[in-house]
This record gives C-alpha cells, structure tokens and sequence, in this order.
C-alpha cells in the first residue's frame, strides 16, 4: 500500500507559516508533522512516504526531496493521510493495520483525516490542487477515526510542550556525553543529557535536565554561564550565546544563534536571536532575525485567552500562554515589542518604539512609529517592502549560511509575493 501525506483547504489557515512550504513541513516538539510520520511509519514500509501539496510549492520541495513522489497520480492502492495529523505510535499502529479499508474516508470532527482509493480512479490523472473533504464525503462512504490534529497556527504551541517531551525522551542516546564539555561546565542529571559529537560545551555553561532531557546536537555550541533547563533541543550547527537563559521546552534548529531568555518556542533553522529579550510560547519560521532587546509578551495581564488573527478574524485560542508567530523570512528591530498573540507575515520588517499593530501581513516595511508614512493610524504604519530589495536580503541572509538561492526558490519567493500582493 502507498500513503501519501496530503494538503487540504485547510492549509491557508497556515499562513503565514506556510505560504513556502507545506503544512506537514510545520513542526510541533523536535519533529515536523512529516518526520513524525517517517519515525513512526518509515522502518514498516515498503515504499517511502509519498507527498501532496500546493502545485506551486512542487518544485521547491522536489528539489528538497529528491526521488520522493510529490503530486504524483498513479493507479497503485493508496491510502491519502492529511498532513495535519500529530502522528504517534497509537496513529501510527492505525496506518498499519490494514484496518483502514479502500473506498473509506475517514474523518475526526469535521476534519478529513484520511481515505483510501485508487488515485486515478477518484481523481483522473492529476491530483487536486488542494484535497476537498466535501468531495471526498461524496464519493467514498464516512467513518470516524480518532487522531490528534492541527487545526490552526496556534495548536504548533499548544501542543508543543507535550510533544517536545514525548519526543525528546525518545531520543537513543540519552546520557551519551560525545562531545567536548569544559571541566567548569555543569551537567545536572546527566542521565537526561545527550551531547553529540562535535558539540562544545564552554566553561561556566549550566545543562540541567533535572526537570526534562537536553540535547545538544552535533556541531552545536553553549556559551559561557548559559543555563539550559526543562527540556531544550539545540539542533545541528547552532549556537546559545553568553549569559543565555534558555527552558521549558525550547527547540532550536539547525544553524540558529540564540541569546537573552527564550521559553516554551520553536525557532526553524537558520534563524537569530542573538541578545538580550524575551521570546516565550512563540513559532519562528526560518531565516528570522530579531533584534536586540526584541521582546514577546506571552501573557495577558488579566489572564485571559488570548485571541489571534486567522483568515482576516480575531478567534479566541483558548489559550492562556501564547506569544508571536512568525514568517520567515521576517526580521525585527532593536527594541521592537510584540504584544500577546501578534502574528507577523513573511519577509517583513518591523521596526519603531512602542507596540506596533498586532496581525502584520507580508511584505511590510513598518512598526509602531514610520516617519516615512505620513498618516499614523495602525493602517498606515506600513509600505509594501519592495520585491528586488526583499530578494536581495534574503540572498545574503542565506548566502552567509553558506547557501545560493536556488531558481526554483526564487521563483516561488515571487509567486508568493504576488500571491499576497493580489490576496489570492
């Protein structure tokens, strides 16, 4: 049986987190919802996991992913899973089972989950652009199918923490020391700590996974007196600055710099916070930079939930910690403060004192204060960043990680532009 992880109507929810990539490409613990699929799945099956996305994601992800199936159609038994599954063992075990039979649509509250067919049968010789489940409610017959599933921006961090430590205690290598750790570092309940070769761990560095496991991957770097505690995942290549005050349930990606305190947050690879500031309960989408004494507030003074933009309307979370998310690709100035579920589109600069509006789009060259805007109200606090200057930035922002940007990136750095430009 093939399975392909597929896209639905519901991936522009994802935005802006996925205007550059898939929804599975988004990640929740220390995995994307796509390797949680592979860890369970992967060592059982006979074909690797195929993919469905968005066509004009198809050539960026297929150079990403060579030899994988991307929107391939064919008349192979195929079960479809929706990428916004949270994939764990007892998910994992459904797959598997066979239980799941052709000709069924299986769904979670509303939600297509997953269904079985012969591609070309149901769909002719092209997959859809985005999978519809009112059709496929109309051709195969509905079931139910209990899973765990994202079903906006902000369930990444409501169901980080829980992930994170399910995860991270499953890593093989827990209380594995490979790498170089200074005699005047501190490791606390080194049982939980796993150090990978090439790692460094510098004089005065404090790891204490007394209250949950720590990873240090390989290539990676602690500083001088930074105190990693309750949980961190400090992935490939990255570094934790002086003085850093990194906890509960962190994740940082490959090649990130990371300073100042962070809490309960996701930062994608190749993304920087360097200094001082406070980022807690936030999602940071790769090729970030905020700057110093850049802060998030993650808490409402009355405790309330926190409501957060989506689809152009403010929905209550129902959550009561949750700070900024952010596109990629988008930076910060020197002293920007972000209020309780801001939400920042991609490749867009914010800058100025005060607090600057709550639900910025993408493109935007703005803040709290732009004198280069006459009218001040929180509508016109913005210009569109120009696209040849956006595209240079994120040239030499990836050309100091050693990395040329591709034609086929460029190209869907362009559509997304005009995408958003013309609110398609």
């Amino acid at each position: 049986m093939n399975i392909i992880l597929f896209e639905d109507e519901a991936a522009e929810k994802f935005s802006p987190l996925a205007l550059l990539r898939p929804v599975y490409e988004l990640r929740t613990g220390i995995r994307s919802l796509r390797e949680k699929f592979e860890h369970h799945l992967a060592p059982q099956m006979e074909t690797p996991l195929a993919l469905h996305c968005r066509p004009h994601l198809a050539p960026v992800w297929r150079e990403n992913f060579p030899g994988v199936p991307i929107n391939v159609c064919t008349e192979r038994d195929t079960l479809f899973v929706n990428g916004r599954v949270v994939c764990d063992d007892a998910f994992a075990k459904k797959i598997l089972s066979g239980n799941l039979a052709e000709g069924k649509a299986y769904f979670n509250g509303g939600q297509l989950i997953a269904f079985r067919c012969i591609p070309k049968e149901l769909f002719g010789e092209t997959l859809p652009e985005k999978i519809e489940a009112k059709f496929i409610s109309e051709k195969l017959s509905a079931h139910q199918l209990d899973c765990t599933y994202v079903a906006f921006l902000w369930d990444l961090i409501r169901l980080h923490a829980s992930e994170f430590t399910r995860e991270i205690n499953s890593l093989p290598h827990l209380g594995e020391v490979r790498g170089q750790v200074h005699p005047r570092a501190t490791l606390v309940n080194e049982k939980k700590i796993f150090i990978a070769e090439g790692a460094d761990i510098r004089a005065g560095a404090v790891l204490d996974a007394t209250d949950g496991a720590i990873a240090v991957m390989k290539g990676a770097s602690v500083w001088p007196n930074a105190v990693l505690m309750q949980g961190v995942f400090i992935g490939e290549g990255s570094t934790v600055k002086i003085g850093a005050k990194i906890y509960e349930h962190v994740y940082l990606g490959k090649r990130c710099k990371a300073g100042g305190e962070i809490e309960a947050s996701i930062f994608d690879d190749c993304s920087n916070k360097q200094h001082d500031g406070f980022v807690g309960h936030s999602y940071i989408s790769s090729w970030c930079n905020l700057g110093a004494d850049t802060n998030t507030s993650d808490l409402k003074n009355n405790y309330g939930a926190v409501r957060m933009n989506s689809g152009g309307k403010e929905i209550d979370t129902k959550m009561t910690f949750l700070g900024l998310i952010m596109g990629e690709h988008s930076k910060s100035a020197i002293g920007t403060m972000f209020n309780t579920g801001a939400l920042v589109g991609m490749s867009s600069n914010i800058f100025g004192a005060g607090f600057p509006p709550k639900t910025i789009g993408s493109f935007q060259w703005g803040g709290a204060e732009n004198k280069s805007v006459e009218k001040k109200s929180a509508e016109n606090k913005f210009v569109r960043y120009e696209l040849e200057k956006a595209l240079d930035v994120a040239k030499v922002v990836m050309k100091r990680r050693g990395l040329t940007m591709s034609e086929e990136y460029e190209s869907l750095f362009r559509t997304v532009f005009e995408r958003e430009s013309t609110g398609k």
